[in-house]
């Protein structure tokens, strides 16, 4: 079953990136253009011009009221929505992902580091518009710029029942995170990375939800936010029926000291094995769930505290919950 989405388990990247140690203006010459990795797919253009409109899916990152990633800018103006990925990492993950490149901005130094990714053949024509740092950081905006940047288009959203099916190409999907009033791009991005890192097939977002592709979110999500599959209800919280006629039993964590500790509560009572399917609901920092979100749930479940802590940053919460599934088995 093709999903569109990329694979997790195709893929696999470190997730450090060592930093650029030059300093910008080692490449703030003008690049040479006779050397051009072999058996590239990608169009190499230099770019000597910081003002050449080619280049204007990159242009002024840090701009609140232009900035190309942003669907929808102040006073009403309806933006380009473009989804950006920064660094190398990150870019090969964009490439390997659903979200088909349309255009690189680079120095000569990320564009050898990526040519083995730049000789995909989806990428056939694809422009790697090759400049200078110097230039790159007048496009840009700033010069901590990882080097390089990859530009997408944002594809269809998928709706809930194909994003559970499609999450394993195998069995389905068996865990997944549920997000509500979660607004903060860091919090998103790194909940990405911890679903990466252990095993969630997907992330789900109901009301109050900042935008996952947003540049921040997939920066800090070292890319996975492109590859680990998402959607949003379009019904809240009614949309977790969805999950329920899925199978799935849902699990809302909550500091209320009356409810069970994470770990029991994951565990079938009738079987004393593992439940089949999660899917965890986290909250906004802060407020936490709603009532209404936790009243359509059919668990509530606790970590447990001391030295009178109430909670935990809510991506930190979530990378518990997600590891207490895979130390219980699931």
């Amino acid at each position: 079953m093709s999903s569109g989405f990329g694979r997790l388990d195709r893929v696999s990247f470190p997730d450090a990136e060592s930093p650029d140690t030059e300093s910008p203006d080692a490449e703030s010459a003008a690049v040479d253009r006779a050397l051009v990795p072999d058996g590239l797919s990608v169009t190499v253009v230099d770019i000597d011009d910081p003002g050449d409109l080619r280049v204007d899916d990159f242009r002024d990152l840090n701009s609140v009221d232009r900035r190309p990633d942003l669907p929808a800018l102040p006073g009403g103006r309806v933006g380009k929505g473009l989804v950006i990925a920064e660094g190398v990492l990150v870019a090969q993950r964009m490439i390997a992902s659903r979200f088909a490149p349309h255009a690189f901005l680079g120095v000569d130094k990320r564009l050898h580091e990526l040519a083995a990714d730049l000789r995909d053949p989806s990428l056939a024509g694809v422009p790697f518009y090759r400049a200078s740092a110097d230039v790159m950081a007048q496009v840009v905006g700033f010069h901590l710029n990882r080097g390089v940047l990859a530009v997408a288009r944002r594809p269809h959203v998928l709706d809930v029942p194909h994003v559970l099916d499609v999450a394993d190409v195998l069995v389905g999907a068996r865990t997944v995170a549920v997000l509500e009033g979660v607004n903060d791009h860091e919090n998103i991005g790194s909940i990405f990375r911890n679903a990466a890192g252990l095993g969630v097939d997907a992330v789900l977002f109901g009301a109050g939800c900042a935008d996952p592709l947003y540049r921040r979110c997939v920066r800090v999500s070292m890319g996975h936010a492109l590859l680990v599959p998402f959607t949003a209800f379009t019904d809240w919280p009614g949309g977790l029926d969805i999950l329920h006629e899925n199978g799935f039993q849902t699990l809302s964590l909550t500091p209320e000291p009356s409810s069970p500790d994470l770990a029991r509560a994951l565990i079938d009572p009738a079987t004393g094995a593992p439940r089949d399917k999660v899917a965890f609901l986290v909250g906004a920092e802060g407020p936490g769930l709603t009532r209404a979100a936790m009243r359509a749930s059919h668990i509530r479940a606790r970590i447990p505290m001391s030295r009178g802590t109430d909670s935990l940053n809510v991506a930190t919460a979530a990378a518990i919950a997600f590891y207490e599934r895979v130390r219980a088995g699931r």
